[in-house]
């Protein structure tokens, strides 16, 4: 177990670990649990006072991207089972996504963080909550951390800083990475928490028009007694709030709404592009720390989890090799590279051409595409969109503009 030493500066106490965590989402979970798992002294700090609230998730994530990292997921994280998606063109045409590969639950997120973390510290990792990393410098080959702490300042000594701090990352900016991306690489988001929805709830379902969510779209994802219910929008393709486009959406759709009421309120910055380095001297970026999610939809819990995975092990050879060199973490980014960079550069091109599709177009898509059309559209499988809408000129010069491989 890690030691607290009295003296760490004024009034303060020291701590010295092999690596620290800094947030306790998926990610810093994950990564906790990999590494303590290792037998490596590990401290996760999160400056909430409670793992998983806030939520700025609508909760959903596929059985296959739990399975693939042999995660078995506790009953209790399950709030909902889907068994596709179900898709609506701006005038409601529906077009329905579903099969093996698109079943999955919604999780209920605050209870599911607090599981991740549970395992983690069952695995020897230590947690303290409402602990705020206010700072970090460089000393000697080590990391020295500034804490905040509810017993006062602390300050810990590493190796080895792992940023899962969200897409606010304040570790990528101490470490000295660009942290800062496009404005038109973030979604501003907002998402209430509706008892008495009523819609299919072996579904979730999307809508997409540039008057319900300018390029972005809106989602319900049903739960076991409410439903998430919320919206990603541009900024620069919108003529309102966010918030204001989910009221107007809520209203127009009575069918799901009539008698709904909201029970919970978030909203966010949501990015949908990876921009970043993702490693520095003595500190790797993992989850959304370094943008790591699917550009179409933004989810990034699937991702988040691999990308602890895929650290862990290249931390896990630096700690033993004492080499914590940015060149020898750099495996990490390559790993990452190797599995996601070609579909990651793909999907940004089927945003590109979704961005720029006006309400018809979506009209037209509805018509001519199937649900497996869809999902390989979402599996960066672009280039057979060139004979689906070989026949509409607009749609074929923007689909061999950005979507021929």
């Amino acid at each position: 177990m890690c030691k607290v030493l009295p003296g760490g500066g004024a009034g303060g106490s020291k701590m010295k670990v092999d690596c620290l965590v800094v947030g306790a989402g998926p990610a810093g979970s994950v990564m906790a649990k990999e590494m303590a798992s290792r037998g490596h002294h590990v401290m996760v700090v999160e400056k909430k006072q409670e793992i998983g609230a806030p939520k700025r998730c609508a909760e959903g994530i596929t059985k296959h991207g739990l399975e693939k990292f042999g995660i078995e997921i506790h009953p209790l994280c399950i709030s909902g089972r889907i068994g596709g998606a179900m898709l609506y063109s701006p005038s409601g045409k529906r077009v329905t996504m579903e099969g093996k590969d698109m079943e999955g639950y919604v999780l209920e997120r605050k209870v599911f963080e607090k599981w991740l973390a549970s395992e983690a510290i069952k695995e020897g990792a230590e947690y303290m909550v409402k602990a705020h990393a206010i700072g970090m410098e460089r000393e000697n080959g080590m990391w020295k951390v500034n804490v905040q702490s509810m017993d006062g300042p602390l300050s810990i000594e590493t190796p080895l800083v792992i940023g899962a701090d969200g897409v606010e990352s304040k570790v990528g900016k101490w470490a000295g990475l660009k942290t800062v991306n496009k404005i038109t690489d973030y979604h501003s988001g907002i998402q209430f928490e509706m008892a008495n929805v009523k819609a299919d709830e072996n579904f979730i379902h999307i809508f997409f028009g540039r008057e319900v969510a300018p390029l972005g779209y809106a989602w319900i994802f049903p739960k076991a007694f409410s439903a998430n219910v919320g919206l990603g929008i541009l900024e620069k393709g919108a003529s309102m709030r966010a918030y204001e486009y989910l009221i107007k959406f809520i209203k127009e759709h009575d069918e799901f709404f009539s008698a709904a009421q909201p029970i919970e309120i978030n909203g966010g910055g949501v990015p949908v592009a990876h921009f970043t380095e993702m490693v520095a001297e003595g500190v790797m970026l993992v989850g959304d720390a370094a943008q790591l999610v699917n550009p179409i939809h933004g989810g990034g819990m699937a991702r988040a989890i691999h990308s602890s995975i895929m650290a862990a092990e290249v931390a896990d050879d630096a700690i033993r090799k004492g080499d914590f060199s940015k060149e020898n973490l750099m495996e990490y980014e390559r790993k990452w590279e190797s599995e996601y960079g070609e579909k990651t550069a793909k999907l940004m091109k089927l945003r590109a051409f979704l961005e720029k599709l006006e309400d018809k177009d979506f009209e037209l898509l509805a018509d001519i595409l199937q649900g497996e059309d869809i999902f390989a559209l979402t599996q960066a499988k672009l280039s057979f969109m060139l004979r689906k809408v070989v026949t509409h000129p607009k749609l074929l010069g923007l689909a061999r503009k950005y979507l021929s491989e």
